[in-house]
């Protein structure tokens, strides 16, 4: 007899189902020597020290506002289980699902690495985004330090940047962002779906609470650092509702850039948010996936450029229009002011390289 298996505490997916490349599948059942209705039990994060063969990625998608772009870690410890990164896990024969949220892999190396890539010979500077992917401010950064090792570096050579997070652990850098920011060559946009607070706990269980991210824009935009909210993802019927409410609290909080982008449910993704929604929200279930299905062309994903960010039809242009309205009512900025590159000074050699 098969058992369910009930979600762990303080993560987001409710299952680790196998990714799309294994070529064997597991099954819980109940086998008499544990009881299947027990409390979950704790799940420890472990963190694998990666090298970092290279660090700098590039893109040419016509609708990412950004060509390069760093990770620092593989996998996420906030446990967003909407994250369109988790599919990713699947490359190294782990579950997008909990395997994602504890099994992260640092990139040690980080640091050295950028430094050699920004010392080539036929590197152009264009601004790196950092939280393209996993969040750099994720917790197992407390210790490992690698975002703050990354941002030495582009300090040190003038480099911009940007940041997206929803960790409040960015204002522990703010001695490196902030002067960064003075000289134009940093912004910083803090992401928040939703205001309400045992939402976020379900959706995403160990990022900082809404009203804390909140306070972190406050904080960032005191110390002089231009900031954004990033309303994302927008799920109807979920939280689509708090779309007004979330960029009227960030304008109090001071951000003057507003962004939004619709939920996508790329590959594994879909499967594991279907199951999240019958965990908590069995009676909305329909009606959401519905929605997105509508906003997706008829499908559960949509990988077009453009429309993958914003969705399509009646609905997504509804979302569309609110979102325009509520930033225009409350002064938010049409354009973002474009990072300075003319201060970028390639990494010096080391002491012995200048002896000659």
């Amino acid at each position: 007899m098969n058992a369910r298996r009930r979600p762990a505490r303080g993560r987001g997916a409710t299952d680790n189902p196998e990714g799309r490349f294994e070529t064997r599948s597991r099954e819980a059942f109940a086998d008499d020597w544990s009881e299947p209705d027990a409390e979950p039990r704790q799940l420890p994060t472990v963190v694998v020290q990666q090298q970092a063969h290279s660090i700098i990625s590039r893109n040419d998608s016509p609708d990412v506002p950004f060509v390069q772009s760093i990770n620092p870690y593989q996998g996420c410890e906030h446990g967003c289980v909407y994250c369109y990164a988790r599919p990713s896990h699947a490359y190294l024969n782990l579950s997008p699902g909990i395997d994602f949220e504890t099994r992260i892999f640092a990139k040690a190396n980080a640091a050295d690495r950028l430094r050699d890539e920004l010392a080539a010979r036929g590197y152009r500077c264009s601004p790196i985004a950092l939280g393209a992917n996993t969040d750099p401010y994720q917790p197992a950064e407390r210790e490992q330090r690698i975002t703050r090792s990354v941002l030495e570096v582009l300090a040190d050579c003038g480099h911009p940047f940007t940041i997206t997070t929803k960790g409040a652990l960015v204002e522990r850098d703010l001695d490196l962002i902030a002067p960064a920011a003075a000289r134009g060559l940093a912004r910083v946009f803090v992401s928040v779906p939703q205001l309400d607070h045992q939402l976020a706990r379900r959706l995403e269980p160990r990022a900082s609470a809404p009203a804390r991210r909140i306070e972190t824009i406050r904080r960032l935009v005191a110390a002089g650092v231009p900031t954004g909210v990033l309303v994302a993802p927008v799920i109807p019927f979920l939280n689509d509702s708090q779309i007004e409410a979330v960029l009227a609290a960030a304008r109090v909080a001071g951000a003057t850039m507003a962004a939004f982008i619709v939920l996508r449910l790329p590959h594994e993704v879909r499967g594991l948010f279907d199951a999240w929604l019958q965990e908590h929200y069995p009676l909305k279930r329909e009606r959401v996936l519905r929605a997105i299905r509508e906003m997706r062309g008829g499908r559960d994903n949509d990988p077009r450029f453009a429309s993958r960010m914003t969705g399509s039809g009646p609905l997504a242009e509804l979302i569309a229009r609110r979102f325009e309205l509520a930033s225009r009512r409350l002064g938010f900025g049409d354009e973002h002011t474009e990072l300075r590159t003319d201060l970028f000074r390639p990494p010096r050699p080391g002491r012995q390289l200048e002896l000659f």
